[in-house]
């Protein structure tokens, strides 16, 4: 009989099986004030398990208009009266950092955050899930999981000088594509963990989400005891387990890379992009905010003046960073250069707070996704890279190797890049029921719905989500869909953040079905929280003809286009009943 691997051994079951399992930590941020009032729409009253609640106010803070304001006080309150003891408030920490304090080998945590991903580091199995099923968690304390197949990523060697965590991260989401481990299970292995620290591993564990993974893990070894403090045990594969795929990276051969825009996965050589002039720099979130990140900033910085034509700003992944920096001399040599240093927090990154780029400006930035119009403006571009990288090109207003030289590398992965689409309005995409994107590969969630907005207006606000439903993507669409309409995609669909209002506005507009060639995984799960189905049919979408009429019957598992048939696998009794229910809010409430 073959072994099991990490994720089997969690779930007690083979992959590709369904459980129900309650998770030890049930994290949420500032999108609590919406999982509240879905709750309550559930029919919510006293929460399961408070104490598991872990509640980080992060990504707008401090707040950034009154409505924010209001919803931090009405969380507050709300953490207050209902006992939940891990409460968070602003300047604390971004959550991924603060949840380092309570992540302990072996655990499951969930959190509505598509990063959750990042405890991994500390061998628990975390992911993300969406809002409303984080209000389903708060009132029957349980939720299904789908046991993902694993990839057995094996480490040798140690990474050179000048290459690190997030040079390897990039390296293998460029490897394998935004969509190479979609809904799997990441476990790395070999001699080369050893030489990375948790510090490492959480950058590496963080970025899974931009590979569609539903998470990544390490081992429990010596690295981490010694981290924690105590030897908390562990879960780990067993030696003859079976992967759904194998892979080896020699730590030693790597060399510094960068994510171009606009997709991460669009990933070249420093080399390729070294010289690109650069306006804005950014060293911080919950991908490289941490003491190494702005230690190895400092370091190049110390001393030296960032040129008045470049902004850096640097934020620190908690308070206790923070003040570890401060003590260290790490903040003053980092300001004395020219750095602007902001509050714990995710503003920047996602568009919301402080350092949004100008029209033109190129970005380089420690964070973890490069969208067009990610960082709250569509006309910048960002290229992804490491701290020390990064620092580098503050200092010199133009892309630098950190090894001092250029190597004249190559990345030896190449794909075929899906340009950022945005629908002009002279093509029109709609037939009588259909919206052809087809063509489209990679809509992401800031298409759908853009980052700067998702905080004011609430995911449980479906007529406020409407106007803004694909605007900027295409700005027909929210006008004149209609109820029964179905979308053709192409894949990875609905990839990027886990916010959930665009599944929540597609739910209400009515749209029958989205037939698509892939779907992000938490995508997925948000659509059948909504009761939006998402049908994987690749073939389909492929053949399928502008102003050709669709059908589709789910009973049976058919899609019908003009003459032609295509067969798919009939969706589970539960989730149909999710479906008939218009929803997980009113399958609960109606006593499922």
């Amino acid at each position: 009989m073959a072994g099991k691997t990490f994720a089997e051994k969690i779930f007690g079951a083979g992959s590709g099986s369904i459980v129900f399992a309650g998770p030890d930590i049930i994290l949420s941020h500032d999108n609590t004030a919406s999982i509240a009032k879905t709750f309550e729409k559930m029919g919510g009253k006293v929460l399961s398990g408070p104490d598991r609640l872990l509640i980080v106010l992060d990504h707008n803070a401090p707040p950034t208009n009154a409505k924010l304001a209001n919803d931090y006080q009405f969380i507050r309150d709300f953490a207050r009266k209902n006992g939940v003891k891990k409460f968070h408030d602003i300047g604390s920490g971004i959550c991924h950092q603060v949840m380092a304090s309570y992540a302990k080998p072996g655990m499951i945590i969930v959190g509505s955050d598509s990063h959750t991903c990042t405890a991994g580091a500390f061998n628990a199995f975390a992911a993300g899930i969406d809002r409303t099923e984080t209000a389903g968690l708060w009132k029957q304390g349980e939720t299904w999981f789908r046991v993902p197949d694993s990839m057995k990523i094996t480490l040798t060697g140690k990474l050179p000088e000048g290459v690190y965590a997030k040079d390897l991260s990039l390296w293998i989401i460029g490897m394998l594509g935004s969509a190479g481990a979609d809904y799997m299970s990441i476990e790395f292995h070999g001699s080369g963990v050893k030489a990375l620290g948790i510090s490492d591993r959480m950058t590496i564990a963080n970025l899974a989400s931009e590979m569609g993974a539903k998470n990544a893990v390490f081992p429990a070894d010596e690295v981490l005891h010694e981290y924690l403090g105590n030897d908390f045990g562990g879960v780990w594969a067993d030696m003859d387990a079976i992967y759904l795929r194998e892979i080896e990276i020699d730590l030693d051969q790597l060399f510094p890379v960068a994510a171009a825009p606009h997709h991460v996965d669009h990933v070249k050589a420093l080399a390729e992009v070294e010289g690109t002039v650069i306006h804005q720099a950014l060293i911080g979130t919950c991908t490289n905010g941490r003491l190494e990140d702005l230690e190895v900033a400092a370091s190049i910085l110390a001393g030296k003046s960032i040129p008045p034509e470049v902004q850096l700003l640097v934020i620190p992944a908690s308070r206790e960073i923070y003040i570890q920096a401060l003590d260290r001399g790490i903040i003053s040599d980092l300001m004395k250069a020219g750095a602007h240093v902001l509050a714990s927090s995710c503003g920047p990154c996602l568009g919301t707070g402080q350092g949004i780029p100008a029209d033109g400006y190129v970005v380089i930035s420690t964070a973890n996704r490069n969208f067009k119009g990610r960082m709250g403006n569509k006309e910048a571009s960002i290229y992804l890279a490491s701290p020390a990288t990064v620092a580098l090109s503050a200092l010199a207003g133009r892309i630098v190797d950190p090894r001092g030289k250029s190597h004249g590398e190559t990345f030896p992965f190449t794909r075929q890049q899906s340009p950022t689409v945005d629908i002009p309005a002279n093509d029109d995409r709609y037939a009588p029921g259909v919206w052809n994107y087809s063509d489209v590969d990679n809509l992401n969630t800031d298409q759908m719905f853009a980052g700067n907005l998702t905080y004011n207006i609430l995911s449980s606000e479906p007529e406020k989500i409407m106007p803004h439903l694909f605007k900027g993507f295409d700005d027909s669409f929210s006008g004149r869909v209609s109820a029964g309409d179905i979308i053709i995609a192409g894949a990875n669909f609905g990839c990027g953040s886990s916010r959930e209002h665009p599944a929540v506005g597609l739910a209400h507009a009515g749209i029958r079905a989205v037939i698509c060639k892939s779907v992000n995984r938490i995508f997925y799960r948000s659509s059948v929280n909504q009761g939006l189905p998402i049908i994987i049919q690749p073939e389909a979408v492929e053949r399928f003809q502008p102003n050709q009429k669709v059908d589709i019957d789910f009973s049976r598992g058919q899609i019908i286009m003009g003459d032609q048939e295509y067969r798919f696998a009939p969706l589970p009794d539960k989730l149909m009943k999710i479906f008939a229910a218009r929803g997980l809010v009113n399958y609960i409430r109606q006593g499922g």
